[in-house]
């Protein structure tokens, strides 16, 4: 009688290469076009289960100080109180508790995100994790790219502003990507 085992469970871990990610966002600005924008430092680490990557886990910060819309003054209000008020949080945190496979090359990654000292289960779409490649310096490197959409008042992001010809300052559904590059530690 043969005894069938199931595969033993190979959990790697990598390390967000924060010189080859990206966080950006976009959203509605007067209701007629998108204002793009990004947070310049992102860190974190990926406990990758390659025989079940259900069974893996993501841990990302990103350095609100850093946030980057090319309008000096733009992203001092977007520092100040009126919005993610840096002083007080300074990080956006995202940890995945539940990953799902929807596709080839493709998931469903569900976890806490922590904007503005209020956390809220969010689930982003993913593409990939691509197939693992050597760089020239030998370290083993893989990417992926995550998308969500939120509503920043869920979070506590309230600041706007109501235009004289109807309509809002601010839209209130941002766009989230992701796009990150890991080096196996």
């Amino acid at each position: 009688m043969s005894t069938v085992t199931a595969p033993e469970a190979i959990t790697t871990t990598w390390n967000v290469d924060p010189v080859h990610s990206h966080a950006q966002f976009k959203v509605k600005h007067m209701m007629i076009s998108n204002v793009n924008g990004e947070f310049t430092k992102v860190t974190g680490k990926l406990q990758l289960d390659s025989s079940d990557i259900t069974k893996s886990k993501l841990e990302a910060s990103v350095d609100a100080t850093t946030i980057n819309t090319r309008e000096p003054q733009r992203d001092a209000h977007l520092k100040s109180a009126d919005f993610l008020d840096v002083e007080k949080f300074p990080v956006l945190t995202f940890a995945s508790t539940r990953v799902s496979k929807t596709g080839v090359d493709r998931l469903s990654v569900e976890g806490d995100l922590s904007i503005h000292g209020v956390t809220r289960k969010v689930v982003f779409q993913v593409e990939g994790p691509s197939v693992p490649m050597k760089d020239p310096w030998g370290n083993t490197r893989i990417g992926l790219s995550a998308t969500t959409r939120i509503n920043r008042k869920d979070f506590g992001l309230m600041w706007n502003s109501a235009l004289e010809t109807g309509g809002i300052m601010v839209g209130e559904e941002v766009t989230i990507t992701l796009d990150v590059e890991f080096v196996k530690v």
